[in-house]
């Protein structure tokens, strides 16, 4: 599929968002593994059951009558499966996973297997999102309440913390899963090593954009390149093609994240699920920005509006409508932009390793999509 992505202005000269000619669509996409990633679906609601009541069920099927304590138990153990229902309701890409059963599938893997680590890949990235939420004191995620702003921080964190363990126990189902347990511990590590790095460049006007690659190679390439990998591991691969899998699903990630930074600057607020310029507000300087006060002098407007709105947590409409005419000037969102496009080309040419399939061509397609979205 041939990708003829591009900027565009809307009338007013103010917004700038991405148009594709024609991608495909996720479920297109998606379509060969349309069963699997339905199974993820179904293997999330069932591991957020309540643990006491499975608990119960497990002890009278050995004839031990009633769990002692059940009922009283189980009323706080429902706060857990309702807050995570409502995250699974929130909806989703679910990239990560069907990421890792395409991967499986091209190693030439169809078993049980893949839907098992794509849910615990999922439970990784959910965990995430909920602690980022958090962190960032964000209110809305996917243009619904966050789930610490309808529940608060602390049973949030708990609930973030409950994710991430179930992530390990589900891949630990196997006994012979340590190698991927490994790899899947080591991308949780890297992803919060590149939060903590994160925090400590906010507010910072003058990060580098070598800082800013390294925060979203760790905090979103490693667990789309390890969802790889572990497809991978799952088939019959060569070392070469593990490697190219891995390769690809980093590279997508780093164009998946430069293109999610991006649209706070470009994207309808209505579709993106969160209001516009919310980055710059919750003190983060993505690559645009850097590009465009790396352009300008000291003391220059853009660095003005930037510091202010760093310092204050707000930016006004007409700074942001400014900011955006002075990152279109200076063409720092198609800075942007093509190295997303460069990361979304060398994903692509990682899949030169493996032969013509459906699954091949749904890999192909996938950078393709990212370079147009628009939420």
């Amino acid at each position: 599929m041939t990708l003829a992505a591009q900027l565009w202005s809307d009338s007013r000269g103010v917004n700038v968002a991405l148009k594709s000619s024609a991608p495909a669509d996720l479920e297109q996409i998606f379509e060969p593994i349309r069963p699997a990633l339905e199974a993820v679906e179904q293997a999330y609601s069932r591991y957020v059951r309540p643990a006491v009541e499975a608990d119960a069920a497990a002890f009278e099927a050995t004839g031990g009558g009633v769990l002692p304590g059940t009922k009283a138990v189980h009323v706080v153990d429902e706060v857990i499966p309702r807050m995570a229902r409502y995250i699974q309701a929130s909806g989703g890409k679910r990239v990560r996973p069907a990421l890792l059963l395409l991967a499986a599938r091209l190693a030439g893997y169809s078993g049980e297997r893949a839907v098992v680590y794509a849910s615990a890949v999922e439970f990784i990235h959910t965990a995430t999102l909920v602690h980022d939420d958090i962190i960032d004191e964000s209110e809305l995620r996917r243009g619904r309440l966050a789930a610490h702003s309808r529940w608060g921080n602390d049973k949030t964190v708990l609930l973030g913390d409950y994710l991430y363990i179930s992530s390990m126990k589900l891949a630990l189902t196997y006994d012979d899963a340590i190698p991927i347990v490994r790899l899947l511990c080591d991308v949780t590590r890297r992803m919060i090593e590149g939060e903590l790095y994160q925090l400590t460049k906010t507010g910072d006007v003058d990060i580098s954009e070598g800082e800013y690659f390294e925060i979203i190679r760790r905090k979103t390439a490693y667990l789309f390149g390890g969802s790889a990998e572990i497809g991978s591991m799952l088939g019959a691969t060569t070392d070469a093609q593990r490697t190219a899998l891995r390769d690809y699903g980093f590279n997508l990630g780093v164009a998946f994240q430069l293109v999610d930074d991006l649209l706070d600057f470009t994207a309808d607020q209505s579709k993106l699920g969160k209001p516009v310029g919310q980055d710059l507000r919750e003190g983060k300087v993505t690559l645009a920005l850097i590009h465009l006060l790396g352009r300008e002098a000291e003391g220059c407007r853009a660095r003005q509006i930037a510091r202010a709105a760093l310092e204050t947590g707000e930016i006004g409409i007409g700074d942001w409508r400014e900011l955006g005419v002075l990152l279109r000037e200076h063409r720092a969102t198609d800075y942007a932009y093509d190295k997303a496009v460069e990361h979304a080309t060398a994903a692509r040419d990682c899949l030169a390793a493996f032969s013509p399939s459906a699954e091949r061509d749904a890999l192909l397609a996938l950078p393709d999509y990212v370079l147009a979205r628009d939420r």
